[in-house]
């Protein structure tokens, strides 16, 4: 990526004399020795890959055919069902793995299995003693189900022994708090995990990180499974309207205060973006007061209920709403450190997005506040080397410098957070960090550590930019840095979104909260203490009552220069047998212990991995230490053989194959030349190439100290070690370099001491492929590095092969 600051311009073109020269240079320099191939998996690194599809006969590598979603809202509560029906088209016995989202907030409590008549309730084990049970039932024959978490938003669905010809449908249910802002109420159901880039190594990936090598199908190609939803929502005021922002729906009102939402019939094919549905109540009321789960006996007499797991236990949900905005005439200036994502999978829409939020952002702050802007993929940088004045001039700077960008590289967001977190911060001003991201990224706990080690008294706001984004990464990020979660699905929220940003910023809603129990006995209160509050969002704490619901609960904070007291009484709540308090209060707790945390092996975290999976057995939740299984008594497959497969996902809607490492509608111009040397160069993209045969192509591009160099063509004194007959001999050693067809694009660095580093995969058929040719760059030999005035420089090359070598 080049410097921030610099604008790219058109370079004046070398004569085609000089090109030609250089290319017989290059093509009398010798091949070195090369190195004993190293097997060493040191650069295979996890990573995502289209679907490839087989040519054997009677294989189905598609066993999921529908996923459906069954809603009831009442109240604030959502319960969900999710059904997926697997069938085996083919010949062979499958085993089919399914990698799915799930709401952050979700509190998985139960899943079934139907096997024709069949139906098999799933019990909840720890996590190892599940996998093992499942693997013993795989091996016998026995059809099973395994539901894991892979992340707080994460799950897989494992199916052992679908037989040719099975219909299996697998039903899990959780349910969630809906959390009203500003008066509207939204429900967000997730259809798709986006393709994540990670940095663990393929031969020792942590447990959380296996699922990123997953299959993907092509930009803009349907699931290959149907998507269905039905919603109910009941309520006990008037429902004022209802929309969904994402697909298009039928609703049907059942009354003032009830109604009915269905998938239109378009959308049968759209589960490849999240489903979000927005409602509102009569008069923009929001819901307030406290919902009791309690036992007879804890209402009528007060008697005392036993502490721990149990069907007696008293729960609580409080729901408060702060106060409105205040108007203060003296705000403190600010300062906003913009962290923006401009990788790869940003690629078009996303990065469309993001460029219009910033445009907001940035063109409306106040001439008192500062800023700067940092741009991260592979690598990171700073517009400047300290925050700069919101003038007209800064800011007409900053909107160019963010709408140069077009998306590419890997999504390296802890150096980038790093950085902006070392950040020099201007004296006396209030700052703010601003992330903006698809959120496609596996490093999320390490994201939280270092922000709660390192924010210091700013906060961190992020922003989710895309139809499919990584909820968990955007809300843990808000959370841990004291800010709130945005989500921008379509460009023409960006302004509308980005005004509420500001006006949430420019002031908290409510400061140095504090909560009172006057009559009523609590303990294991959720959260332990509130932030402040910057959003017009109930403040919500969950907890355990023992005795009587008697008493009253009263917040008091300050809402800006002011006192303010709000008073609830226990009497005047409603007290029912909602079970699904429990579970609320359970994940609550999980989330506080797991979510935001990475643990390692030490007493500490022993102790929480034993406390959460003690909580999830308990309560029946599927937690990072708990699984469901469901496993079939009866043998059905004898010989113990299956295929395994793994679910091809959709490419998350506006989300580019780029995101995979490829790029999308191959934006530069590449020329394929054989016997001589042709240039090119693309209006769109203002980087000037050179290729030199079918097999090769060199990239040059600006703001580089020497021009960009090839295999076999020589400029500034840098070259690689091999004329282009030796380099493909040595390539087609490798077996996988053989075994695929289709065009590989990489670039990589020259170093100053000749070695290659920072690869990045452009283009490519298959992973395979990608690591065994940087396995094969690496042990080519030591390059000439490029030199400039007696000086070594690093360098940049692209080179492109097109698979099989011949």
């Amino acid at each position: 990526m080049p410097a921030v600051h610099v604008s790219r311009k058109k370079k004046k073109p070398m004569c085609m004399n000089c090109f030609k020269n250089l290319f017989v240079l290059g093509c009398l320099l010798g091949l070195p020795a090369f190195q004993a191939l190293a097997q060493t998996s040191e650069d295979k690194t996890l990573s995502p890959y289209f679907l490839v599809k087989g040519d054997k006969p009677g294989v189905d590598v598609m066993p999921l055919k529908a996923t459906e979603a069954q809603v009831q809202i009442s109240g604030v509560i959502a319960d969900v069902e999710v059904k997926q029906v697997y069938v085996n088209e083919g010949e062979q016995t499958l085993e089919a793995i399914y990698v799915f989202p799930g709401s952050t907030r979700a509190a998985v409590y139960g899943m079934t299995m139907q096997i024709g008549e069949r139906r098999l309730v799933a019990k909840i084990e720890e996590k190892q003693k599940a996998r093992a049970q499942y693997e013993t039932a795989k091996e016998e024959g026995r059809t099973a189900s395994l539901l894991e978490q892979l992340n707080p938003n994460v799950f897989q669905m494992n199916v052992a022994n679908i037989l040719p010809g099975d219909s299996i449908t697998v039903s899990l249910r959780y349910t969630e708090l809906l959390e009203p802002n500003a008066g509207v109420y939204e429900f967000v159901y997730p259809t798709v995990v986006g393709p994540r880039y990670s940095e663990s190594l393929a031969n020792d990936p942590t447990a959380s990180d296996k699922w990123v090598q997953n299959p993907y199908l092509q930009e803009g190609e349907a699931p290959n499974y149907t998507f269905g939803l039905q919603a109910r929502i009941q309520t006990g005021v008037p429902i004022q309207d209802i929309t969904s922002t994402s697909h298009e729906v039928d609703i049907t009102f059942r009354g003032k205060e009830q109604a009915e939402i269905r998938l239109g019939k378009k959308e049968k094919f759209a589960g490849n973006k999240d489903f979000i549905l927005q409602y509102r109540l009569r008069g923009g009321q929001i819901e307030t007061g406290l919902l009791l789960s309690a036992s007879e006996n804890a209402v009528a007499d007060g008697s005392e209920n036993r502490l721990g797991g149990g069907e007696d236990e008293n729960f609580f949900l409080l729901m408060m709403q702060p106060p409105k905005l205040p108007k203060l005439e003296d705000i403190p200036p600010r300062e906003y450190v913009f962290i923006v994502d401009v990788s790869g999978s940003m690629h078009g829409f996303p990065l469309g997005v993001s460029k219009k939020l910033l445009r907001d952002l940035i063109g409306n702050l106040r001439p008192s506040d500062r800023f700067n802007v940092m741009l991260f993929e592979s690598s990171n940088q700073m517009m400047s080397p300290e925050s700069l004045p919101a003038n007209e001039a800064n800011i007409q700077k900053a909107i160019e410098v963010i709408e140069q960008q077009r998306g590419s590289g890997g999504t390296r967001l802890m150096p980038a957070l790093q950085e902006a977190l070392n950040f020099k911060e201007t004296k006396d001003f209030s700052r703010s960090f601003v992330v903006i991201t698809d959120g496609y990224v596996t490093v999320e706990r390490e994201a939280f550590d270092l922000i709660s080690n390192n924010l210091n008294e700013a906060n961190l706001f992020a922003f989710g930019i895309g139809s499919s984004v990584n909820r968990y990464l955007i809300e843990g990020l808000a959370r841990v840095g004291f800010g709130e979660p945005f989500f921008l699905t379509q460009q023409s929220e960006a302004k509308a979104i980005g005004d509420k940003f500001r006006q949430y910023i420019e002031q908290p809603v409510l400061t140095n909260i504090q909560i009172e129990y006057q009559g009523l006995d609590v303990y294991d209160v959720e959260p332990r203490y509130i932030p402040d509050v910057f959003a017009e969002r109930p403040i919500l704490v969950y907890g355990k009552f023992k005795g009587a619901a008697q008493g009253s609960i009263t917040l008091r904070g300050k809402s800006g220069n002011k006192p303010y007291t709000q008073t609830i009484y226990v009497s005047k709540s409603t007290a029912q047998e909602n079970q699904a308090l429990r579970y609320l209060w359970a994940r609550k707790r999980i989330q506080r212990l797991d979510d935001y945390r990475k643990l390692s092996p030490g007493r500490q975290d022993d102790k929480i991995k034993e406390e959460v999976t003690r909580l999830g057995l308990e309560y029946n939740l599927l937690t990072a230490y708990t699984s469901f299984i469901a496993e079939d008594t009866e043998v059905r497959n004898g010989q113990g053989n299956s295929l395994t497969v793994k679910q091809p996902l959709p490419m998350p809607a506006g989300v580019s194959n780029q995101a995979l490492g490829t790029k999308s509608g191959n934006p530069r111009k590449y020329k394929k030349v054989t016997g001589s040397v042709e240039r090119s160069f693309d209006e769109s993209d203002e980087e000037e190439t050179i290729s030199l045969s079918q097999d090769i192509l060199i990239e040059q591009e600006e703001n580089k100290p020497v021009p960009v160099v090839g295999i076999t063509w020589v400029s500034g004194k840098a070259s690689p070690p091999s004329t282009l007959d030796a380099l493909k001999k040595h390539l087609r050693q490798f077996q996988d370099l053989s075994s695929y067809q289709g065009e590989v694009l990489i670039r990589f660095e020259v170093r100053e001491d000749g070695s290659l580093g920072a690869f990045q995969i452009l283009k490519s058929p298959h992973p395979n492929v990608d690591q065994t040719l940087i396995q094969a760059l690496k042990s080519s030999g030591t390059w000439n590095p490029a030199q400039r005035k007696g000086k070594k420089q690093n360098t940049r090359v692209t080179l492109r092969l097109q698979l099989p070598l011949l």
